[in-house]
């Protein structure tokens, strides 16, 4: 079974190294990407991918708030969110887990690690990371 991601980050270089990762796994696909919290909950609602990487600072709509959006939606309830951001900052840390997120991470972390991430919050577990 492939896991579906959606990739949201308003940086376009992020958003193409995190597709080469997780297009680069067996198990993984990417089905859509967003540079904005808006596209992040339309691709959401059109795709309900299984998990969504979703970077915290975004225009139009932040990270947290498009979460609680796709949270909120009945359609994707199966949809996991992994909140990824550059600013280890308690205060995104619970807004994060707070909207709704199963996961939180650094965008440091080692490639092997989000791929691991990704598939444990596809199968429904939770994870922070543990600088955090």
């Amino acid at each position: 079974m492939t896991i579906e991601v959606v990739i949201a980050d308003d940086q376009r270089l992020m958003r193409a190294g995190f597709a080469l990762l997780v297009d680069s796994a067996d198990d993984l696909t990417v089905v859509g990407e967003a540079e904005n919290g808006r596209e992040a909950v339309a691709l959401a609602i059109e795709h309900r991918p299984a998990v969504i990487l979703m970077d915290i600072r975004m225009p139009e709509l932040d990270g947290i708030a498009a979460t609680r959006q796709i949270v909120a939606d009945p359609g994707c309830a199966d949809t996991r969110i992994i909140v990824l951001t550059t600013f280890d900052l308690d205060e995104y840390v619970y807004e994060a887990i707070r909207a709704g997120a199963s996961g939180f991470l650094l965008k440091d972390t080692e490639p092997s690690d989000l791929l691991a991430a990704i598939r444990v919050v596809a199968d429904g577990e939770a994870l922070l990371a543990p600088s955090v």
